[in-house]
This record gives structure tokens, sequence and C-alpha cells, in this order.
């Protein structure tokens, strides 16, 4: 996997219909071997606390959002969250879904100039 792709994720609980086209976008990349790493912040990083999810569902009578996160996590897709929207959200490390890792804003800015493509939601 030579070539990165990053995913912004801002998009949150408030508007659903966002919240799956991102992870099967990501999931779909990996298939095609980017090395795919999503950068949550704003309301994206609610996305990451335990539970919330399931609760969640993009088209009514659908999967949940949850579905589409495990599918990428998966399929290897990095999961990121920026720590100054976790504080803005009052989300501890233990509140997150298994799999996230911490980064500062400045994490952002280096990856994206690593990457091939930057997507944003």
């Amino acid at each position: 996997m030579d070539d990165k792709v990053m995913i912004i994720m801002t998009s949150g609980p408030d508007t659903p219909r966002r919240c799956a086209t991102p992870f099967f976008f990501a999931s779909l990349a990996v298939a095609m071997d980017y090395d795919v790493t999503m950068f949550f912040t704003i309301d994206g990083t609610l996305l990451l606390k335990k539970g919330l999810a399931e609760t969640i569902f993009p088209k009514t009578g659908g999967k949940p959002v949850s579905s589409f996160m495990q599918e990428a996590l998966d399929a290897g897709v990095k999961f990121t969250a920026c720590t100054a929207s976790t504080e803005l959200h009052d989300l501890q490390p233990s509140d997150l879904i298994d799999g996230v890792k911490m980064v500062g804003g400045a994490f952002m800015w280096q990856l994206a100039e690593d990457c091939k493509t930057v997507l944003n939601f």
C-alpha cells in the first residue's frame, strides 16, 4: 500500500444520512490497496462514543452506522480522533470505541501533506 488517503469526518448524529458513505468509501479504498486513515473532528467525533453509532440510522429500516464503521475497521481503516474535538464533547479516551488513536490537530496537517487524496464529510 503506497498511496495514502485521508477522510476527514465532521458529520455526526445530527446528519445521519451523511454518516454511512464515508465508511463505505474508506473500506472500498482499502480494497483498492490504499492506506486509509479517517480523522474524526467536530461532530464526527461523537460517532466514536461507545454505543452511539448503534442508534444512528442513515436510512429508515437500514443498517446502523456502527455496521459501516465496523466494516471499515475490519478492512483495516485507521480511526483517529482529534483531541480538541474530544475535549469539546467532554469525551475521554475510555468513552471511545476500541481501535481509535487520539491525535492532535497537527497530525491532520502532516497526514494531509502525505496523502494522495483527502475527502471531507
